[in-house]
C-alpha cells in the first residue's frame, strides 16, 4: 500500500455529487477536510481483511474493489463490487465483515473512524446521506439475490454489463440512455466467480451478445453498447440489476 499525496479539495472531488458528503454544506465539508486523507492501492492488493480491526472508513474515488467472503473450507465467493463513490466500512462496527480487494488500481478518500463517528452524530447531512446509501445497498443486495437465483446466464452477463455502464454514466453525469461504452473492470474469470458461472459460459454468452449486436467489443475489456434499453431487455428487466445508479 502506498499513500496518495495529491490533496483534492472536497468541492473539486469527482465523486462529490454521489459520495457520503454529497449533502454537506461548506462548514460540514471543512470538518471532513480535517479528518480525511488519501490512500492508493495497486490492483490485486488487499485493502482490508475480513475480521481485521478497521481504523478508517471511506469512499472509493477511482477504481474498482471487490468484496469477498471466504468459507471455512477455503472456498471464496465474490459477494459485491465497490465502484467510485461507494462507501467502505461501517461506523459503529469495529471489524471488517468481508475481504476488500482492489480489482483495479484504487484511490480512496479515507476518514479516521472515531472522528467520523463523532461527525455522524453531530452532522445530520452526513448521517442522512449515509442512511440513503445503506438503504440503496440493501436494495442492491436483494436485486442481486434475484439475479443469482433466477436469471439465466445470458441475463446475468447482460445485467452485470448494464450495472457497470449505468454507474459509469451516473458518475460522469451522463444520461444512461442510447449509446454507452465502458471498460469492464473484471476479467472473465472474475466475472465467472462473481456470477456463479464457468469461464466457458461467460465467454460463450459475451460472444453471443456480440453476435446478436447487443454489444461490440474492442479487445477483452472495452464494451460499446449501441442501445442500453436493448441490453436491459436482455438482462430480463428494465432496472439496473442490483446497484443503485
Amino acid at each position: 500500500m502506498q499513500d496518495h499525496f495529491v490533496h483534492v479539495q472536497c468541492g473539486d472531488c469527482p465523486i462529490r455529487h454521489r459520495a457520503v458528503c454529497a449533502r454537506c454544506d461548506t462548514d460540514e465539508l471543512a470538518e471532513l477536510e480535517q479528518i480525511k486523507y488519501y490512500r492508493s492501492f495497486q490492483a490485486g492488493q488487499t485493502i482490508i481483511w475480513s475480521g481485521d480491526r478497521m481504523d478508517f472508513v471511506g469512499s472509493v474515488v477511482s477504481g474498482i474493489a471487490s468484496l469477498t467472503q471466504t468459507m471455512e473450507d477455503g472456498r471464496r465467493q465474490m459477494v459485491g463490487l465497490l465502484l467510485p463513490s461507494d462507501f467502505v466500512g461501517r461506523p459503529g462496527r469495529s471489524t471488517a465483515a468481508f475481504d476488500v480487494t482492489a480489482t483495479t488500481d484504487v484511490v480512496m478518500c479515507c476518514f479516521r473512524k472515531k472522528p467520523f463517528e463523532t461527525l455522524i452524530a453531530e452532522t445530520p447531512h452526513v448521517a442522512q446521506r449515509l442512511l440513503e446509501m445503506t438503504l440503496d445497498e440493501l436494495d442492491a443486495a436483494r436485486e442481486w439475490m434475484l439475479l443469482l437465483g433466477r436469471k439465466t446466464a445470458r441475463e446475468k452477463i447482460a445485467s452485470l454489463i448494464s450495472i457497470i455502464a449505468r454507474r459509469e454514466a451516473a458518475l460522469h453525469k451522463k444520461k444512461a440512455s442510447g449509446n454507452l461504452s465502458v471498460d469492464l473492470p473484471l476479467t472473465r474469470e472474475e466475472m465467472a466467480d462473481y456470477l456463479g458461472l464457468t469461464l466457458e459460459t461467460v465467454s460463450r454468452q459475451i460472444s453471443a451478445l456480440k453476435k446478436d449486436g447487443v454489444i461490440t467489443l474492442e479487445g477483452n475489456r472495452h464494451v460499446s453498447i449501441p442501445d442500453i434499453d436493448r441490453l436491459l431487455e436482455e438482462a430480463g428487466d428494465d432496472t439496473d440489476g442490483g446497484l443503485p445508479v
